[in-house]
């Protein structure tokens, strides 16, 4: 990606080359739950990071090499890497932003997206994976467990702006939190957890009280029409067209809006990229 000259002059404060940051791609979870209404877990990031300190976000992270199974029937069920694929628009590999979820979603949360019985060991599991002891594949062929691909559904991409010392093309899923499981924060990266309506998050927000990124403002705006999780599972569910997000920023109010959305027409297609299924 290069940036016109005229456009990098605004950079010339940072004490990096923002051209030169690698886009690495990422997998993001919305993982819901109806407590009795709908409710959505997040997680602080600690304060010592350097990419989106002590903010509030969905269990996510990168996609490792070690996520791309050469035979992902091994590791998944309900979802072929073919057409995992197809709705990422890449020839192959499509799984392993599926695995990245899975895997992501285990080390920073302590939840398995598995189909079937969550084995007793699951601890001794997370910490095999999150200390780099085994590869999170590894130990699912060795468990026989397999992850529910079905139930993890793709709604959004956002590609980190340049300027950020860290670049993520991430996409994003939405998946029912299984009932036997309850969070546990890693204490490293992650140092607390919460279940929480969309909309008291970004009142929350909104007050100055909760640090957020763009991207997670705008997911969680899209689950604010939606009283529960199957709700917002059928929407996922028909793969509407992605529509492209654009920003309007009115008196230092950043707001990442959707067609159809006040000001859409007048705001800038140039600030985020990222687009969203979960438009209506």
């Amino acid at each position: 990606m290069s940036v016109p000259p005229d456009r990098y002059r605004r950079y010339a404060h940072l004490d990096f080359d923002p051209v030169e940051v690698p886009i690495v791609p990422a997998a993001t979870v919305l993982l819901l739950d109806d407590r009795p209404d709908l409710h959505v877990l997040m997680l602080r990031r600690t304060t010592r990071v350097v990419f989106a300190p002590d903010s509030w976000v969905f269990p996510g992270g990168r996609v490792d090499p070690q996520d791309h199974e050469a035979d992902f029937d091994k590791v998944s069920h309900g979802l072929s890497d073919r057409e995992a694929s197809s709705m990422l628009g890449i020839s192959k590999g499509g799984l392993a932003w599926w695995l990245a979820a899975c895997r992501e979603t285990l080390e920073e949360a302590g939840v398995l997206l598995v189909g079937g019985d969550v084995p007793a060991d699951i601890d001794q599991l997370r910490y095999r994976v999150q200390e780099n002891r085994a590869s999170f594949i590894d130990e699912l062929i060795r468990r026989d467990l397999r992850i529910d691909a079905a139930g993890i559904r793709e709604v959004a991409q956002f590609i980190t702006p340049i300027g950020s010392p860290r670049r993520f093309d991430a996409r994003f899923f939405v998946a029912r939190a299984p009932r036997d499981q309850q969070p546990v924060h890693d204490n490293g990266e992650i140092v607390a957890w919460e279940w929480v309506r969309p909309q008291d998050c970004l009142d929350g927000w909104a007050a100055g009280e909760l640090t957020m990124m763009s991207p997670t403002i705008r997911m969680l705006r899209c689950l604010i029409p939606h009283p529960n999780t199957d709700s917002v599972l059928t929407l996922a569910d028909r793969r509407l067209p992605a529509k492209r997000v654009r920003v309007r920023d009115s008196q230092g109010a950043y707001h990442v809006l959707l067609p159809g959305d006040a000001g859409y027409d007048r705001a800038s297609p140039e600030v985020e990229f990222g687009s969203v299924r979960l438009w209506k």
